[in-house]
């Protein structure tokens, strides 16, 4: 691409090497006409480009003209090296200053290597190994020639109906952040050395709060419950470098988050000093004018880009509004130069005028993809994700030397990566079946019932074809006959492991539901195993919370294994053998019943609480315990861990000082083993209601069998704040819980008085 930077005097040419210092991006942008800093705004789809003309049939769809295809800035879900490398050079041809075009994806949890989904391996609460994950993640997709991952989504979540929780990292804003900065960190750490990818995190804000855990519903918070529950994830982000943000597809408190310049403007650029580049969501600019926000695209195009918006996602707005405002004079130059300059910065920041392929080349995809260390990674991610919620009689760990047959629709099912691993392919992934194998050699298998049989369900999903549909789903006769051959294969075994779960297009975008419990076939099933009274032992496959009370009594023991990604199969035969213990603790609450949702453990203090002494009048369900099923934080381990002896090395402290807490540790088993150790705090009097107790720290930490271990922790002040209802951050002196455990449940408390 030399010849395209020579026709050029704003590139300054060094050997091989050609880099731009800002007065010459200054110069570039001072240069280039109007219609060409338009297009610098423009993200358009990979058909765009599909193939060397420019593709007719998006352009009429989308009303985009043919001028602006050639001046567009940038692409989402082109990968590959060849794609790549045709388009961008096609693009810097015709674009007249030949600027290289910005190549963005969806990396959300792994490239071609697949990791448990974001909900999943939050549940590890391994910081460090999902920043390896994510670094891992980036030197795959940056070897294809993706440069911007649109990841980390860092939505906090307290509603498991909303599909997308699937993404999230859980109900906590204290853990989230935590994961946010790693997520972060893993995906930019090599962007030096062009194996790195930049950073766009998502949905800014609070896109997980919306009514009813309905998608694309509106969100309407209070100051006080976004700023402390919301917000912090999108700051840690900021705080860990994130180079882009993306907004989010709602309106929040009335105001659609992509023409929101309180938000956009006022928070993320001028209190907490982001100067990354702003993208909208998927055609989220030209939707605020189904909200109801603006007027026409020219109107929309004037209040996204006033707000901070700099790239346009697959929407007309920009190209067809923009230079109508500016002509007109109704928008000022300025702030399209501004937009401009950021993304030329973020172009220059990435060398893409020295290499315009970011370091992608055919060599490095075929020694970066699905390498036996990423995949040792994905295991070892995949392990310390998934999450032992029962497990009645040391049910668990399992003999090899039993007798025992493996059924369900995701018993040899390859399908373990979930919605949003596009770029992989399930001939990748290692079955439940593989995995199991390589400690039972021959273990009978069968199938037993479909994932869904409701075709109408399937229909409503929205993303499978009649015939894919027809696929799924078995005449009657075949189901029936599923289910004998199931039957009869375990009436010979000691042990059944049963492998039942979501269908991967149930739990992710679009994918909001009503009803959590597994499908009816599925119960039945259980229904039918359960009554040949063997041990059964329930596999999980989901991307959400289920609601598991009516069939917990039913079976032995319960490993809940997430979407677990391209090792899955050999992480659950992992764990159920006993080759590696679970450690895996929920970040999210786990209803009983589904209309129990919205649910999470740090809800505000009530005046009528169960245990008070006002009878019947207490906030309760008459038809249903109101407390989860099984609560934030919970997870069992083979064998247990004792706490005893919560401590803080002083009663009172001040503000510029801290207190020492310990609590002891025994682990009372014959197992080695992994506990997360989990510290609250409850603010008992503050000038706005405090929730019942709010995570501020964890350690994770490994005891040999009999092992005893104290654990210190350090507070300070700035971890007993919280934000009133004008959205200030407030320390107020007082009486505090100091909660630790296990879970959010089972825990030691003691008390501080802060001066």
């Amino acid at each position: 691409m030399q010849q395209f930077y020579q026709k050029n005097d704003y590139y300054k040419v060094e050997g091989r090497k050609q880099t731009l210092k800002e007065e010459q991006l200054c110069s570039l942008l001072s240069s280039m006409s109007l219609k060409e800093k338009i297009g610098q705004l423009i993200q358009l789809s990979g058909d765009f480009f599909s193939t060397a003309n420019l593709s007719i049939g998006p352009i009429k769809k989308l009303g985009i003209s043919p001028e602006f295809v050639k001046l567009a800035g940038s692409t989402l879900n082109v990968v590959g090296f060849e794609n790549i490398k045709r388009v961008q050079d096609k693009q810097m041809e015709v674009q007249p200053h030949h600027i290289p075009m910005l190549f963005m994806s969806d990396v959300i949890y792994g490239y071609k290597t697949i990791f448990p989904i974001p909900l999943g391996f939050s549940s590890s609460w391994n910081p460090d190994l999902v920043e390896k994950a994510f670094e891992c993640a980036a030197d795959e997709a940056s070897a294809s020639g993706v440069q911007v991952a649109f990841a980390p989504m860092i939505d906090v979540v307290r509603d498991a109906r909303w599909g997308r929780v699937l993404e999230s990292l859980g109900e906590d804003p204290f853990l989230t952040s935590i994961f946010a900065k790693s997520m972060v960190e893993g995906l930019q750490k090599n962007l030096p050395c062009k194996k790195g990818l930049v950073a766009c995190f998502k949905h800014f804000a609070a896109y997980g709060a919306v009514e009813g855990g309905r998608e694309y519903n509106s969100v309407d918070l209070s100051l006080s419950n976004l700023f402390q529950n919301y917000l912090p994830p999108y700051k840690a982000a900021v705080e860990s470098g994130a180079k882009m943000a993306m907004t989010s597809l709602t309106t929040l408190n009335g105001v659609p988050s992509t023409a929101d310049k309180w938000l956009l403007t006022d928070i993320l650029r001028k209190k907490w000093g982001f100067n990354g580049v702003i993208i909208s969501d998927y055609a989220s600019i030209q939707e605020i004018i189904k909200h109801g926000f603006a007027e026409d695209n020219e109107d929309a195009a004037f209040k996204s880009l006033s707000a901070g918006v700099d790239i346009d996602m697959k929407s007309p707005v920009y190209a067809s509004g923009l230079e109508k405002l500016i002509t007109n004079r109704k928008l000022d130059i300025k702030k399209v130069d501004s937009a401009v300059f950021r993304v030329l910065r973020l172009k220059n920041d990435l060398g893409l005028f020295e290499n315009p392929y970011f370091g992608a080349s055919t060599t490095r995809e075929k020694t970066s993809l699905l390498t036996p260390q990423k995949r040792e990674l994905s295991r070892s991610l995949a392990e310390e994700s998934m999450v032992l919620l029962k497990n009645e009689n040391n049910a668990l760990p399992l003999n090899n030397k039993e007798k025992m047959v493996l059924i369900g629709p995701y018993a040899d099912n390859h399908a373990l990566n979930g919605m949003w691993a596009i770029h992989s392919s399930k001939k990748d992934t290692i079955s439940i079946h593989q995995g199991i194998k390589r400690f039972v050699a021959d273990i009978p298998t069968e199938k037993g019932t479909d994932l869904r049989r409701d075709s109408k369900f399937l229909e409503n999903l929205g993303f499978l074809s009649e015939q894919e549909i027809k696929n799924m789903v078995s005449s009657e006769e075949e189901n029936r006959n599923n289910l004998m051959k199931a039957i009869k294969i375990s009436q010979k075994a000691d042990t059944i492991i049963l492998a039942l779960g979501e269908e991967t297009y149930e739990a992710g975008e679009a994918g909001s539901k009503t009803k959590l419990e597994l499908p009816k076939n599925q119960i039945h099933l259980i229904d039918e195993l359960s009554k040949l009274r063997k041990k059964i032992i329930l596999i999980i496959i989901a991307g959400r919370p289920l609601a598991l009370e009516n069939i917990i009594d039913k079976v032995d023991a319960i490993l809940y294994c997430w979407f677990p990604g391209s090792e899955g199969g050999n992480a659950i035969a992992n764990i159920l053998f006993g080759f590696k213990n679970p450690s895996g603790r929920l970040t999210m609450s786990y209803p009983r019943v589904s209309a129990q949702e919205p649910l999470y453990y740090n809800h505000l203090s009530t005046g009528r609480p169960q245990n008070s002494s006002k009878g019947r009048f207490v906030s309760k369900y008459i038809d249903s315990p109101a407390d989860p099923l099984y609560p934030f934080g919970y997870g069992l381990s083979y064998g247990f861990v004792n706490y005893t002896e919560l401590k803080t090395d002083k009663y009172v402290f001040t503000k510029d000082s801290t207190i020492n807490v310990t609590v002891k540790l025994k682990n009372s088993s014959d197992f080695d083993t992994t506990e997360v150790v989990q510290l609250y705090i409850h603010d008992k009097v503050a000038e706005v209601v405090q929730p019942v107790q709010r995570l501020i720290d964890f350690k994770k930490v490994k005891l040999k069998r009999g092992q005893e271990l104290t654990i210190h922790f350090n507070i300070s002040s700035s971890q007993l704040t919280f934000f009133d209802n004008r959205g200030n951050e407030k320390l107020e002196p007082g009486v505090f819980d100091i909660i630790c455990g296990t879970n959010g449940k089972q825990l030691l408390t003691t008390t501080i008085r802060l001066k």
